[in-house]
């Protein structure tokens, strides 16, 4: 498969909404962790596309999009050009208004259910629930964020001692994975019709700015070495705006991505595919009718593989390179693991029952 990797740190925020950095330091954290891109979303503002920010900055592209913040919850909208009003909208209506405009969108946290912190004589809301509900409309959404980094990780903490824990240590709780109940969520919705992930962190940097400088119990240099989206492009990153933006946005809608916790091993070269006979190959994130089917993974290095079928284990094996024969109808992803740490996790291979109309890419 011709593909180009593209190492995407998502879901961050800017001193433009409620972040602590600014955009020349959040670009400094993504070059420093070796990210490609960085897909910023600040709150109902594009601001820093006003300012002339979108485009490529010594190795590291910022595409701007935003989360649109409604009362119904919140939407990752890349693609637009203008902020996308929300008052009084339904979130398919919102879902609606970005797609109207040439834009994607992605569910944030799509399955929050809010944290409590259970003390003695004290359970304490840390964080407000803010689920998406359009998750299972049709035309809900575009996508989902399948692991949004730092509000998975608050909504687990239930003493203030797990949250230190986690803070001192973040790798040890990032290298078991999304929350399975997300992914058991995604593979029952992604029966029914594609639905593409992503991993966001949700990084704010939370902290005091003291003097030019943050001091933050959670970096954006650490948050960012955690985990990414690592996208395949149909082209390498050019330097030119608007054709790389076009690039990102395909591989975003497309379901050509990886969830890679880059401090397990990089992800250059990994690759997910299906072949069947006198078809043309079936790229990650793709869908084609049900049949004898090779579903074929190549990896820069040997993991643990497992082979998932509607969330299911289907096959396990050591290796770096793999050819499985399936046939039944069903959505197949497969994790990596290294050292019993996530080092990646895929997007699908549909195979339906009959075929269904293939996704419109920007």
């Amino acid at each position: 498969m011709s593909s180009f990797d593209v190492s995407c740190v998502v879901h961050v925020h800017s001193r433009y909404s409620d972040g602590t950095a600014s955009v020349p330091e959040l670009l400094a954290a993504a070059r420093e962790t070796g990210a490609d891109a960085l897909l910023l979303t600040d709150h109902d503002s594009l601001q820093a596309r006003r300012d002339g920010w979108e485009g490529e900055h010594d190795g590291v592209f910022l595409l701007v999009g935003c989360e649109v913040t409604s009362a119904q919850g919140h939407y990752l909208a890349f693609g637009v050009e203008e902020e996308i009003p929300h008052r009084g909208c339904s979130a398919v209506q919102i879902a609606d208004a970005v797609r109207a405009v040439g834009g994607i969108g992605f569910a944030a946290h799509p399955f929050s259910t809010g944290g409590h912190m259970l003390m003695p004589a004290l359970a304490r809301r840390i964080v407000l629930p803010h689920a998406w509900p359009a998750i299972a409309d049709a035309g809900g959404c575009d996508g989902i964020e399948l692991w949004s980094l730092t509000t998975d990780a608050a909504e687990a903490w239930r003493s203030p001692a797990q949250a230190v824990r986690w803070l001192r240590d973040p790798q040890a709780a990032v290298a078991h994975g999304p929350p399975a109940d997300h992914l058991a969520r995604w593979d029952e919705l992604s029966a029914r019709r594609r639905l593409p992930a992503i991993g966001g962190l949700d990084a704010h940097q939370h902290g005091l700015r003291v003097r030019g400088h943050v001091y933050s119990p959670l970096s954006n240099r650490t948050a960012f070495a955690l985990m990414r989206t690592h996208l395949l492009c149909d082209r390498p990153l050019s330097g030119e705006l608007h054709a790389d933006r076009v690039t990102l946005l395909r591989a975003l809608a497309g379901g050509a991505a990886w969830l890679h916790c880059p401090f397990v091993a990089p992800a250059e070269g990994a690759r997910l595919w299906a072949e069947q006979t006198g078809r043309q190959p079936i790229p990650m994130g793709g869908e084609a009718p049900a049949g004898p089917t090779a579903l074929c993974v190549r990896l820069p290095r040997i993991a643990d593989v497992e082979v998932f079928r509607d969330g299911a284990t289907l096959h396990q094996a050591r290796t770096q390179e793999l050819e499985f024969g399936v046939e039944l109808p069903g959505v197949y992803r497969i994790q990596a693991r290294i050292n019993d740490r996530l080092w990646l996790l895929s997007n699908p291979v549909h195979l339906r029952a009959r075929a269904s109309r293939p996704a419109c890419v920007p």
